[in-house]
């Protein structure tokens, strides 16, 4: 992430926005809900099957700032606000989520966890890349857990995350998207096997939604 401002970073008044629409939730827990969405651009980890690549480098996206970005999910019916990337815990988010909160608006991120987090969440969906593992502390505070299955490994990886997180948090594996008709037989016996699991497809793909 050559010429990566951390200060821009640190003060979150403004943020590289990818992205930003209205449309349903297409993955893990919240499957079919209506949510606004903001994809903030900005990744460190680099995993080679990413279907958003586009976002990792920040300095490629416009610093939009965040009474923009708030004023522009108020416009649309959305109580929720899904928070993306990239890898969005680079960033300090709370400038953002406390701007949300005034208008009573739910916040929910997905973070690989690999930062420190910023900000006040009701929704917080670990999606951990074996890389780059997560800090600690996001296994206690997961709602979520969502392990993106790119080959056999990943269901060692899977296990390895589910035995950090509480009782109370969701368990998910997924597909990675182009490997989906090659993976999903396995996937569906894996969690037959072992019903602790949920699938979650990607169904905002399969809707040919954004």
């Amino acid at each position: 992430m050559k010429n990566f401002d951390e200060t821009i970073a640190e003060k979150g008044l403004e943020l590289p926005l990818v992205e930003e629409f209205y449309s349903l939730q297409g993955e893990g827990y919240h499957t079919g809900k209506a949510a606004y969405f903001i994809r903030i651009g900005g990744c460190d980890i680099g995993c080679r099957w990413c279907d958003s690549k586009v976002s990792w480098n920040p300095n490629i996206h416009p610093l939009v700032p965040i009474d923009i970005i708030v004023s522009n999910a108020l416009k649309t019916p959305a109580n929720s606000v899904v928070v993306t990337g990239g890898e969005p815990s680079l960033f300090n988010l709370k400038p953002l989520t406390d701007k949300l909160k005034v208008h009573g608006i739910k916040t929910f991120i997905e973070t690989a966890g690999a930062k420190e987090l910023t900000g006040t969440w009701d929704w917080i969906c670990l999606s951990p890349k074996r890389q780059n593992p997560p800090f600690e502390k996001y296994y206690e505070i997961a709602d979520e857990l969502k392990v993106i299955v790119h080959d056999d490994e990943d269901y060692r990886w899977a296990e390895e995350t589910s035995k950090k997180v509480t009782n109370r948090c969701k368990l998910y594996l997924q597909s990675e998207w182009s490997r989906y008709e090659q993976n999903i037989p396995s996937i569906v016996d894996y969690v037959k096997s072992y019903p602790k699991w949920n699938v979650s497809l990607q169904a905002h793909k399969f809707m040919h939604i954004p």
